[in-house]
C-alpha cells in the first residue's frame, strides 16, 4: 500500500536520505528479525528494558518501521501488525524478510504524519527511531492520537535530550560532556555534516505539553542505561558517556478513555 500525500519538505528530504541509508540497514534488519527484542543503539534486551506490554490480540502500528524488525517481534508475540515507512528501499528489505520468515503483515509506503487509515484503528502505536525522530512531533503525535482507540498506548524511543544538546554538529565526533546548543526552542535539527536529513527533538516541557494537548497521559519516561561492556556501531556517543547520562529515552503514554 502506498500514499503520496506526504509532500512536506522534510519528508521528501528524509525519504531521499533513507533510500540512500537503506543498504547499510539491511543486514542489521536481518539480524533484528532473527533475534529477541533488543532496543536502541546499545541493543538493550527487552528482559532488562521492559518496554512492551502484553500485545496478544492487539492491533498495532509501527510508525516509521524501516526494515520492520520491531513489527516482526510484535507479530510473533501475538499482535496484528501494520507498518508504515517513507523509504521504498527500507520497505523492499522488510518485504524480503517477511518472505524469508513467512510472516506477512501490511506495509504502507507513506509518512507517519499522514497515515491513510481510519480513526481509532489501533490499540498500540510504537516507534523506535522512526517517526519518533524523523517526523515533526507537532504532526505525528496528533496523528498517533487519531489512530489510537481510547486507552490505547503509544511507546516511542528517541535520543536522550541531554545527548542532543551535547552532540557536535559533526556526528562522526563523539558527544561531549559540555552543552553545545540551546535547550529552549528545541525542535528541528539539521547537522552540518552529512546527508541532508532532518531530525526532530523536543525538550521535556514541550513533550509533556504536546502529549497532554493530544489526549495522552504520561505513564513512564524510561532513561535507558547500557550495561558495562555494551557496544554500539554508532560513533556519536561513547559507552563512558552513556553510562553517566541518558543517551536514549523511551516515552510510554496512554490515550485518555472517553
Amino acid at each position: 500500500m502506498s500514499t503520496d500525500r506526504d509532500v512536506s519538505e522534510h519528508v521528501e528530504r528524509n525519504r531521499t536520505a533513507w533510500n540512500g541509508f537503506a543498504k547499510d540497514y539491511a543486514e542489521p534488519g536481518r539480524l533484528g528479525w532473527s533475534s529477541e527484542p533488543h532496543w536502541g543503539i546499545w541493543q538493550i534486551p527487552e528482559k532488562d528494558a521492559k518496554l512492551l506490554p502484553d500485545v496478544t490480540g492487539l492491533d498495532v502500528i509501527e510508525l516509521g518501521c524501516g526494515t520492520a524488525y520491531v513489527s516482526s517481534w510484535l507479530m510473533q508475540r501475538g499482535a496484528r501488525v501494520t507498518g508504515i515507512d517513507i523509504s521504498e528501499e527500507q520497505l523492499k528489505t522488510a518485504r524480503s524478510l517477511q518472505a524469508e520468515h513467512h510472516l506477512n503483515f501490511p506495509l504502507i509506503h507513506g509518512s507517519a504524519e499522514q497515515v491513510p487509515l481510519p480513526d481509532a484503528s489501533f490499540d498500540l502505536a510504537i516507534s523506535e527511531y522512526g517517526a519518533s525522530i524523523w517526523c515533526d512531533p507537532y504532526r505525528w503525535i496528533p496523528e498517533a492520537s487519531r489512530l489510537l482507540r481510547p486507552n490505547g498506548q503509544l511507546i516511542f524511543l528517541v535520543n536522550g535530550t541531554i545527548l542532543v544538546l551535547c552532540i557536535p554538529d559533526d556526528e562522526s565526533k563523539p558527544t561531549t560532556p559540555e552543552l553545545l546548543r540551546t535547550y529552549f526552542g528545541m525542535h528541528r535539527f539539521e547537522w552540518s555534516e552529512g546527508d541532508n536529513s532532518v531530525e526532530f527533538h523536543l525538550g521535556y516541557g514541550d513533550w509533556i505539553r504536546l502529549l497532554r494537548k493530544n489526549d495522552f497521559e504520561i505513564e513512564q519516561l524510561i532513561e535507558l542505561r547500557p550495561p558495562e561492556g555494551a557496544t554500539t556501531r554508532y560513533p556519536f556517543v561513547t559507552l563512558e558517556w552513556a553510562r553517566r547520562w541518558p543517551s536514549e529515552e523511551v516515552w510510554i503514554v496512554r490515550k485518555r478513555g472517553h
